[in-house]
């Protein structure tokens, strides 16, 4: 009987093509801000180069940034985790309800049966209703006719 084992788990750190890519992308980025910066020197530069001369370095600082905190994110999801500590991340991932009387009460609107402003909207409707039935007419549809012929 032949015992297949798992294949062995790599270092987190044992990745050369995407310290590779990292390093490169780095490297790129800092080149291109190096290159701004030359341009913002030159006679021809304008504010926009710096900003670009100072964002380029930030963009470095990120690639090198997320492949640390992926190697981390990795890491702690190989660990073995016993009860206590997944009921402790379960705890805090948990949602949180905003506990009564913390945020203002909404505002309500004032219901009042004001019998002027009713008739006021029910007037609006038959304009309304109206001005569809001069369209309807106008496109030379029957608004009352529909039926449609197969032909």
């Amino acid at each position: 009987m032949v015992a297949v084992s798992a294949p062995p788990r790599r270092s987190a750190h044992n990745r050369p093509a995407l310290i590779t890519l990292v390093i490169v992308a780095a490297l790129a980025c800092l080149a291109l801000g190096w290159w701004q910066w030359e341009r913002f020197e030159s006679a021809s530069g304008t504010g926009q180069n710096l900003g670009y001369a100072l964002q380029w370095p930030l963009f470095a600082g990120f690639a090198v940034f997320a492949y640390f905190r992926f190697v981390r994110l990795e890491r702690e999801a190989d660990e073995p985790a016993d009860a206590a500590s997944t009921r402790t991340r379960m705890k805090q991932a948990a949602p949180r309800e905003i506990p009564a009387g913390i945020l203002p009460e909404r505002p309500t609107a004032a219901r009042s049966e004001d019998p002027v402003l009713a008739e006021y909207n029910r007037y609006l409707a038959e304009l309304h209703a109206d001005d569809i039935d001069v369209q309807v007419r106008k496109a030379g549809l029957d608004a009352r006719d529909t039926e449609r012929s197969a032909g």
